[in-house]
């Protein structure tokens, strides 16, 4: 089978090899690029609401993004169905969730951000480590579903999987159903309440614990689900998600904190930046630079331009893009 794109370990670094530009290859980028944005969403939308409604720095958010990928691998194992395994996977990543925001999180909600972010490193820490014994160090891999193999041809010379097809559309109807929850329940008006003034919502007789358990339940399913979606096309290994939590903390700034809608079109945007910069940016180089300088900005140059629209967001929309209300 004709392969659309290199299988890679880290969905952002899809572009290590140079290629010439044509708009296939464009085209296959701009898809990796949207693919890579779907799992940024998938992490930064759960990691927005935790830190806009509880105001909690949960560094380990990432971890539960491996702890869905590790989940895939066992229950694919045990069960040999890979949708029964994704109901199974989800079900043991909210109970795992909400085990670790029982007995360590909870005591973190009233103390200051550098205990927050010393107490969840340890944690990240600590469940790295569990993995490297429990499963080994080296790189595991889930078998794409049967259902979902092959490839479809998109234009003329472009052969894209399907599962990583199916990954883009469940990441944006995972978006559409949560956009509705956030914007059309009950529990989603408390949730964007809370985002906006938590205390207030305390006030008025909510009971803002239980609050946070939901919020904080959300979240881990969301990052269990990318890990999972990802672990047929990614190795599974222990500390996989600890660069996706920077890029993913990245989204949030440029998206604004506690908004769901900036999640999801900062994710998309810096999904494609990051994916057609590494992809292009010593092409542009070479247009006006010598080949080998152009070799050694370009690259350089593309790992930075994420941090660089960061940067300009930040100066010139302090809240980010798509601030929660009241912010």
């Amino acid at each position: 089978m004709r392969a659309a794109m290199p299988m890679v370990d880290d969905p952002h670094r899809t572009s290590e090899v140079r290629h010439p530009v044509s708009m296939t290859l464009f085209a296959v980028q701009l898809l990796n690029g949207l693919q890579l944005g779907v799992l940024l969403f998938l992490i930064a939308a759960g990691l927005t609401l935790v830190f806009g409604v509880m105001d909690f720095v949960n560094l380990a958010h990432g971890v539960q993004y491996m702890v869905g990928a590790y989940l895939a691998v066992v229950f694919t194992t045990l069960v040999g169905n890979f949708f029964m395994a994704l109901v199974l996977a989800m079900s043991a990543a909210l109970l795992i969730g909400l085990l670790l925001e029982v007995t360590i999180y909870r005591r973190l909600y009233d103390r200051d951000h550098l205990d927050q972010v010393l107490a969840t490193f340890g944690v990240i820490l600590f469940l790295n480590e569990l993995a490297r014994v429990l499963f080994g160090p080296s790189p595991l891999t889930v078998p794409v579903p049967e259902a979902l193999s092959g490839a479809v041809l998109l234009m003329n010379g472009l052969l894209y999987p399907v599962y990583r097809i199916a990954l883009i559309v469940a990441g944006l109807a995972v978006a559409v159903g949560l956009w509705l929850l956030v914007t059309q329940t009950r529990i989603g008006m408390l949730v964007r309440a809370g985002a906006t003034n938590a205390r207030m919502v305390s006030a008025l007789g909510v009971n803002i614990r239980q609050l946070f358990m939901i919020v904080f339940g959300f979240g881990v399913m969301l990052a269990g689900f990318a890990g999972f979606t990802a672990a047929p096309i990614l190795s599974v290994e222990p500390g996989m998600g600890d660069s996706l939590l920077i890029l993913a903390f990245v989204v949030i700034v440029i998206g604004g904190i506690g908004s769901i809608r900036g999640a999801f079109f900062a994710a998309l945007i810096v999904g494609l930046v990051d994916t057609l910069g590494r992809t292009f940016m010593t092409d542009i180089f070479k247009l006006f630079l010598s080949p080998s300088a152009a070799t050694d900005v370009g690259p350089a140059v593309a790992s930075m331009l994420i941090y660089i629209l960061m940067a300009a967001v930040l100066f010139f929309r302090p809240t980010g893009l798509f601030p929660a209300k009241g912010s």
